[in-house]
């Protein structure tokens, strides 16, 4: 069990970005912890689970990420970029912490158009949604960093199940924030398969203790030996008078309008893992629409009626 002197010393470093680290490697209690836990790039030298691979050497073109959604994924596709060419330039090797899939669709994207820069993306299993993303000239990146690690979150959830929102929660409840996780692989009342990065492996593990009221225990696995199924889902359709999103959640989600205005309000509601602040934004076919403590809600195919309406064939994650 962790202790509590710990906890209090590991969490100002893991809850806040640091822009700066005198000392390379510091320690706390004896465990190590490099820059790249609390940094996005760092310097790396194989693992399994590639999501994507790509090797640009098209025209060294001044590419900007026009059109790549809100100004946050925005600026983070900058970065990336940035970095990417700067990797390319010092013939080393960057990482990226993990990516929601609209940031690392828009900058493999980009990428691909630089010239020498080759990069490769990784989530620890192939179907894995957060990926990072390693880049750097070809000379240099000539293997697959060992970049994510996969820990085995158990306890007795037989009488008491867990959703991935009660995994996550409980995992961002010991201080590190959700860049360093990807993809939380529910295994029902066994728990739950997790990838995050290796330099936060010795610390989960010490730190985690309980999910939701589970007491349980966390280790270190080998990435092959991830358990992975498809996701479950529901299809339905409803019609609609528009598109706007307090309708089509509603409806998705079975709740008020006015309950999931409210839950706009608050923070709560993402479209394509971007946070919603206007009840009246549009959704289009393809959009992921996830609610805090509800779920995910996938949009189909839109289809125009007769009355001008629309009818909309919604995918709810079970």
């Amino acid at each position: 069990m962790i202790s509590m002197s710990f906890a209090a010393a590991a969490q100002p470093f893991l809850k806040r970005a640091v822009q700066a680290i005198p000392n390379p490697n510091f320690t706390l209690l004896n465990h190590k912890f490099p820059p790249s836990s609390f940094l996005a790039p760092l310097t790396s030298t194989g693992t399994v689970g590639i999501c994507h691979m790509a090797q640009a050497i098209k025209g060294d073109s001044e590419v900007l990420p026009k059109g790549t959604g809100e100004r946050g994924s925005i600026e983070e596709v900058k970065h990336i970029l940035e970095m990417a060419k700067r990797a390319s330039l010092r013939r080393e090797v960057l990482h990226t912490d993990f990516l929601t899939p609209p940031v690392l669709k828009d900058a493999m994207v980009i990428i691909e158009k630089l010239a020498d820069v080759k990069v490769v993306a990784q989530g620890g299993y192939p179907e894995a949604e957060r990926c990072r993303l390693s880049v750097g000239h070809p000379e240099a990146l000539t293997t697959d960093p060992d970049i994510v690690a996969a820990l085995s979150i158990s306890g007795n959830f037989g009488f008491q199940p867990c959703s991935h929102g009660d995994f996550l929660g409980s995992i961002l409840g010991t201080g590190i924030v959700r860049d360093k996780l990807g993809d939380i692989l529910l295994q029902g009342e066994k728990g739950a398969h997790v990838l995050v990065v290796p330099e936060l492996v010795d610390f989960l593990t010490m730190s985690l203790e309980k999910v939701g009221n589970v007491p349980v225990t966390c280790k270190r696995m080998p990435l092959i030996a991830l358990e992975y199924e498809p996701p479950k889902t529901k299809t339905f359709k409803t019609v609609e008078a528009s598109m706007r999103i307090d309708s089509i959640a509603s409806a998705g989600f079975k709740i008020s309008r006015s309950k999931l205005v409210g839950l706009i309000s608050d923070g709560d509601v993402r479209v394509n893992w971007v946070t919603v602040t206007k009840n009246n934004t549009t959704i289009r076919s393809g959009d992921m629409i996830s609610v805090s403590g509800k779920g995910r809600l996938k949009i189909g195919e839109v289809n125009e009626t007769k009355k001008g309406k629309f009818a909309v064939e919604l995918i709810r994650f079970l």
